[in-house]
């Protein structure tokens, strides 16, 4: 692997020469380098050439600058960038081990980074946040045909009317896009985010509800306490309500609903959009980070089911039903999540819960 460290003339000047540069552990899709300028420890970070390369570094440096804005700071400072080479330099952050309530802080701080951008910013740097569409419909009901589970004539209409709802949610939330254990650094200062390459902007929903479905886009998929889940989910409403002087709304269900359909929610980044991962789940189980597939997805049949059902009856700030009325408008989907989730059970009876704690190394 190339590990000369791609400091240009410009950043010389404008930054000085780096110094003591050390190649990082990276996703495949980047390299970084810690160094030193002028003594102070740096983080030097380029994207590397690859299919939408220049579309992820701009989104990338776009949020970077879109949430400088927020104060006490949610993610390091941008020192300098080359877009010539896809290059980053940051200021570098000691990572602590979070502590066993990490989710807390850190749905405090995600409000924070959704609440630095607004109306006025729709239409720039960012995308709007990718909804699912029928594509996805299509497999998750292919996936109950498959374990021998009839799906209502209900769901359907429910199922179209759900990507619809989220296609048009209304926000502005500056989405971080792969808001994962790991893409979070706990310094003394409090958490901030790192890796935008995916950010957009939307309803801050769909990231909040991360905590609930078990971070869905994540090597590290974990499902919190019951207690710890919702104390979080307070917090996150309390920093939006501080931040924004508004209400960031009690609906998860349509949010998790959405996670639930996405098969590519299954692996990794690099596997999605080849094959209909939801189909291969009942062929074969496999393993990414903490969890299986089949794992992550009883989970979020589980979650899916409970929210829509009965209205989702003090369901611990999960919300009511996507259409506003108490969970009535997913009810049919519930009942299938329930019953897609019970021909699992009976098909892999040993498949176990997600882990409640994030590993101690991320």
């Amino acid at each position: 692997m190339k590990s000369t460290l791609p400091f240009g003339e410009e950043l010389r000047a404008a930054l000085g020469t780096p110094r003591q540069a050390r190649l990082l552990e990276s996703s495949p899709r980047s390299r970084v380098w810690r160094a030193e300028l002028s003594g102070a420890p740096v983080v030097v970070k380029q994207l590397v050439d690859a299919p939408e390369a220049d579309e992820r570094y701009a989104r990338e440096a776009a949020a970077l600058a879109l949430a400088a804005r927020v104060e006490p700071p949610v993610v390091p400072r941008l020192l300098g960038t080359d877009p010539a080479r896809r290059v980053l330099v940051l200021e570098y952050l000691e990572h602590r081990p979070p502590a066993e309530d990490w989710v807390v802080d850190y749905a405090a701080a995600l409000a924070r980074l959704h609440a630095a951008t607004g109306p006025a910013d729709a239409g720039g740097a960012l995308p709007a946040w990718p909804a699912p569409g029928p594509g996805d419909t299509d497999s998750f009901l292919a996936l109950a045909t498959a374990l021998g589970v009839p799906a209502a004539p209900a769901v359907r209409a429910e199922m179209d009317a759900l990507t619809e709802r989220l296609r048009t949610a209304p926000g502005h939330a500056l989405l971080h896009g792969d808001p994962c254990p790991g893409n979070d650094l706990h310094t003394g200062d409090g958490v901030r985010f790192v890796d935008f390459e995916q950010a957009s902007l939307g309803s801050g929903l769909v990231e909040l509800a991360y905590l609930r479905i078990g971070f869905p886009t994540c090597w590290c998929s974990t499902a919190p306490p019951a207690a710890l889940l919702d104390e979080a989910e307070a917090a996150y409403r309390a920093a939006w309500r501080a931040a924004t002087g508004t209400e960031a709304g009690d609906d998860l269900t349509d949010a998790c609903a959405g996670w639930l359909l996405r098969g590519d929610a299954l692996v990794q980044r690099a596997e999605r959009g080849t094959v209909d991962h939801l189909a291969r789940a009942v062929e074969q189980d496999w393993t990414w980070g903490t969890a299986t597939a089949r794992q992550r997805l009883a989970h979020r049949l589980d979650v899916v089911a409970r929210l829509t059902a009965d209205g989702a009856a003090g369901g611990g700030r999960g919300g009511s039903g996507g259409s506003g009325d108490g969970g009535g408008g997913l009810r049919a989907l519930g009942l299938l999540a329930a019953d897609v989730r019970r021909a699992m059970l009976a098909r892999w009876p040993h498949l176990r819960p997600l882990p409640l704690l994030r590993p101690r190394q991320s």
